[in-house]
């Protein structure tokens, strides 16, 4: 009866350390750095070191990428997820990734790297070479015909607005800027609520990298300053307060303004 009873709690403990493995989470990266840049036969590639190890972020291309790449002379933010792709420029993949580009200028953050054969991009960059397409918020192309308006729902609507750390609105905005302006205008709403929060970042070595602590304050009132520069005539409820703490896997989400159109 002992040696089975030994045998159920073997089998029992096996068991509890597959489903352990099984749960674990995706290996997270956040750290602070300063970013590399390589040459290649295409575009150039940027990369992070990180306890020994270097990683891929992204590609240089322009503002319409999904990943903005960081800058030389500064420091960059790296919130990543260790993917299982082959390397990139020597590279290991983070992905999906979230970079913010700190303000302050770091003169150390100068690494160049020369092309060599053995890291040249065997795909082609995101999008043809030439000045980028985007446009301003609210700016409409005279070249481009308008959609056919869509019927407008009823009721109150939200939009969560994210940031880079530290960051205010920026080119990529200018699309969801144009989404809110124009569900208001066509729901003849009434009030626009904003609530802006200031967040923070576990990073991996157990710090906490946190944003300074006027942030939430300037994100709420910008916002509202450029939709009443749209036109809207509505009333604005501005608030800002502390995002919920890190965890070190979601923190980028916590960068945010919540814009609720009633």
């Amino acid at each position: 009866m002992n040696i089975e009873i030994r045998r159920s709690a073997v089998a029992f403990v096996a068991l509890c350390a597959t489903v352990s493995m099984s749960a674990a989470p995706p290996a997270h990266r956040n750290f602070v750095t300063c970013p590399i840049v390589r040459d290649t036969s295409t575009v150039p590639c940027w990369l992070a070191e990180y306890k020994g190890e270097t990683y891929f972020l992204t590609l240089q291309t322009d503002v319409s990428a999904p990943v903005n790449p960081p800058q030389l002379g500064h420091q960059v933010l790296v919130e990543g997820v260790v993917s299982d792709e082959p390397r990139v420029c020597g590279g290991v993949v983070l992905k999906p990734v979230t970079l913010s580009v700190l303000p302050e200028l770091d003169s150390s953050c100068s690494t160049m790297l020369p092309a060599e054969d053995r890291y040249n991009l065997t795909f082609e960059a995101p999008r043809p070479p030439g000045p980028s397409k985007g446009r301003l918020a609210f700016a409409q192309d005279p070249a481009t015909p308008r959609p056919a308006p869509a019927a407008v729902e009823p009721g109150p609507r939200t939009f969560v607005v994210q940031y880079d750390f530290d960051g205010l609105i920026a080119f990529r905005h200018g699309g969801q800027l144009s989404q809110i302006h124009d569900f208001a205008r066509k729901s003849q709403a009434k009030r626009i609520e904003i609530t802006a929060y200031r967040a923070a970042s576990l990073l991996s070595d157990d710090k906490v990298f946190t944003e300074r602590e006027d942030i939430g304050q300037r994100r709420a009132e910008q916002l509202a300053s450029v939709l009443k520069d749209s036109g809207l005539s509505v009333t604005f409820d501005v608030k800002w307060r502390d995002a919920a703490k890190p965890d070190g896997v979601n923190d980028a989400a916590l960068r945010r303004a919540d814009v609720t159109v009633r």
